[in-house]
């Protein structure tokens, strides 16, 4: 999609699944399992969708997927299926950028790359590529709590001492016309991305709102940290989306990539028209 001066587009590198009860927290099953039906071990099937930002000779990508370092037992529980990079639609050796949301394994994992079959030494997919992440994200990265550990990988998070790395803080423009906003709800430190065209944006949302069936405010993930804070970045962040028409690029959505919202009769957000990047 052409987007004012900004070529955007949206890849999806692969498949994995989660626990559907931790998806959904809360949640009944008998209610979520409507919305995305679960295996016959409770899970769901998830994307891993990066966006693609093209201006002038920069190539920003956000978010890097599963990656490719995982044991046969770890890829079973996850049922990681990574597409081959021929079917992702861009060539990594074009990405200038890398923004990073956060350092979970379904979003930073895809950094690195083990040298070889039998090496267990890693080098990064994007070597000539500045990276961002948020300064406190990267804390909790490098020092995970008891229960976020299992989501950080020690493959993964070494990796950014490999990579030129920027450290963004807050709320900040990081190139014209592409904003980052820290939120804290799911973990500490994480960051949604914003392009902008005048009063319009394309949002990527992140572990805000993992997935469309994720938009009205009581559906969130057990996985989240803070969900008072949560709640409150996901009503800003969707009254923003609503108030401005603006897209929402929903990254684990296996079937759809992107929509605008609207809030529904009985006043929760819900899609409105589904949006193709």
């Amino acid at each position: 999609m052409i987007f004012g001066e900004f070529e955007v587009s949206t890849h999806n590198l692969g498949f994995f699944r989660l626990d559907g009860g931790s998806m959904f927290g809360s949640v009944p099953k008998n209610i979520w399992n409507k919305l995305i039906q679960g295996d016959s071990e409770n899970c769901i099937r998830l994307a891993a969708r990066s966006l693609v930002i093209r201006h002038l000779d920069r190539v920003f990508l956000v978010d890097v997927g599963l990656g490719d370092k995982w044991s046969g037992k770890a890829k079973e529980i996850f049922a990681v299926d990574n597409f081959p990079v021929s079917k992702w639609g861009f060539d990594p050796k074009e990405i200038t950028d890398v923004i990073l949301t956060h350092m979970h394994f379904d979003h930073g994992g895809g950094i690195a790359k083990w040298k070889d079959e039998n090496s267990k030494t890693i080098e990064p997919v994007y070597p000539k590529a500045m990276h961002y992440l948020q300064e406190s994200q990267l804390e909790v990265a490098k020092n995970p709590n008891i229960r976020e550990r299992a989501s950080y990988l020690k493959e993964n998070i070494s990796a950014l001492d490999l990579v030129n790395l920027t450290k963004t803080n807050g709320d900040q423009e990081i190139y014209p016309g592409i904003k980052v906003h820290e939120c804290n709800g799911h973990t500490r430190g994480q960051q949604w991305v914003e392009v902008t065209n005048k009063d319009r944006s394309i949002m990527f949302a992140t572990d805000l709102i993992p997935t469309s069936r994720h938009l009205p405010l009581p559906y969130h993930m057990g996985y989240d940290l803070w969900v008072e804070k949560l709640l409150e970045e996901k009503d800003a962040f969707l009254s923003k989306a609503v108030k401005t028409n603006s897209i929402v690029v929903f990254q684990h959505d296996p079937e759809v990539s992107a929509a605008t919202i609207k809030k529904d009769e009985r006043g929760h957000y819900a899609v409105d028209e589904i949006v193709d990047l």
